[in-house]
């Protein structure tokens, strides 16, 4: 799908530990091409549904905590171009 390693078995292992059942995903601009295909194999593969927001992403501070809990997230994965540690 990508060069990128978007870490989606990270993702479902955590998604799974959480027991989470609606998850958020934010995308950079370069990445949000890959953002249904992501979300697709999100749903495939675990319980969850997905949400995906389209709105601009300011980095890694640009989290969307304040919609995850009006819109009853579980979990937000929030991907980069770099690894965030």
């Amino acid at each position: 799908m990508t060069d990128y390693d978007l870490e989606i078995k990270r993702i479902l292992k955590e998604i799974k530990k959480s027991n989470a059942r609606l998850i958020g995903l934010q995308f950079p601009e370069g990445l949000k091409k890959y953002a249904v295909g992501i979300a697709n194999e999100i749903e495939d593969k675990s319980k969850a549904k997905v949400v995906i927001f389209t709105d601009p992403v300011y980095g890694a501070c640009d989290t969307k905590e304040k919609e995850a809990g009006i819109l009853g997230l579980d979990l937000i994965v929030h991907f980069g171009h770099t690894n965030f540690k």
